[in-house]
């Protein structure tokens, strides 16, 4: 088995004796498996760089990224919130099919196991995760970004017992902020997603203790009126990028969220 601790201590360089090919399927393999150790530590560094650098070539690029759409069918927990990192990396680097799109948008709002870590298998951050990959689709000009706002709002309506406890509140409102940065979005695009919200969460009065899909909501809403208020930032040291419809779109969240503790 290849010793990536060691290739990513070298600059993660390719080894010369071994074919690519090999190596990037081993690195695949990686990337699903049920050890932390392996599939978020140095596999998970390696990929990435040879991703950005254009070490794994555009066709095989396309071949991973199809493995990865597949994968979010896998029954493995694991695999399946893992994906979305490896896609969030093509797409960066600036690889796209719409079949990608097509599967992330089946599995993000279906996806029921929701923990950010387990004891046995590490971070597993599905909404996170998948909130990553949600913003960089939706800063791509090839993807409509009224989609994935709407694909965000079924992934918060999606009834869970699970409260979100390590920030996936956060990761899933700076993600749709990030979609909320883009210039060609109208007013109407970047405020009507919330409709489906107040309607699912408006209707009865919140039950004791709150439902964790309403709590979860309610966070996620309250942190995005902050970052629609400041802008959205595409990493920690990047600049903030004011969103376009700041003003409407403060209003339709304070709107939303009032309609929903209120009732």
């Amino acid at each position: 088995m290849t010793d990536w601790t060691e290739i990513e201590a070298a600059g993660c360089a390719a080894p010369a004796d071994r074919p690519l090919e090999e190596l990037v399927r081993e690195l695949s393999q990686a990337l699903a498996d049920p050890d932390p150790r392996i599939r978020d530590g140095a596999p998970h560094s390696v990929l990435a760089a040879w991703i950005a650098d254009g070490v794994i070539g555009a066709a095989r690029r396309l071949e991973l990224g199809d493995e990865m759409a597949a994968r979010f069918r896998h029954p493995q927990v694991q695999a399946r919130t893992f994906a979305p990192l490896v896609l969030d990396m093509l797409v960066t680097r600036g690889d796209l099919r719409a079949g990608w799109v097509d599967a992330f948008e089946r599995w993000y709002p279906a996806e029921e196991d929701l923990r950010g870590h387990d004891a046995e298998l590490g971070w597993l951050h599905a909404v996170a995760h998948g909130a990553d990959l949600l913003g960089t689709l939706g800063s791509h000009p090839e993807v409509d970004p009224a989609r994935m706002l709407h694909l965000a709002a079924a992934r918060l309506t999606a009834p869970t017992a699970h409260v979100y406890d390590q920030l996936e509140d956060d990761r899933l409102a700076r993600g749709v902020a990030r979609v909320l940065t883009r210039p060609d979005l109208d007013e109407d695009a970047a405020t009507s997603w919330l409709a489906p919200i107040a309607a699912a969460f408006g209707a009865d009065s919140i039950s004791t203790p709150v439902p964790a899909h309403i709590s979860n909501c309610l966070r996620t809403l309250r942190l995005l009126y902050v970052l629609a208020d400041r802008g959205a930032r595409r990493n920690q040291t990047s600049p903030r990028t004011p969103l376009p419809h700041r003003e409407p779109l403060k209003s339709h969240l304070a709107t939303t969220l009032d309609h929903i503790v209120k009732r």
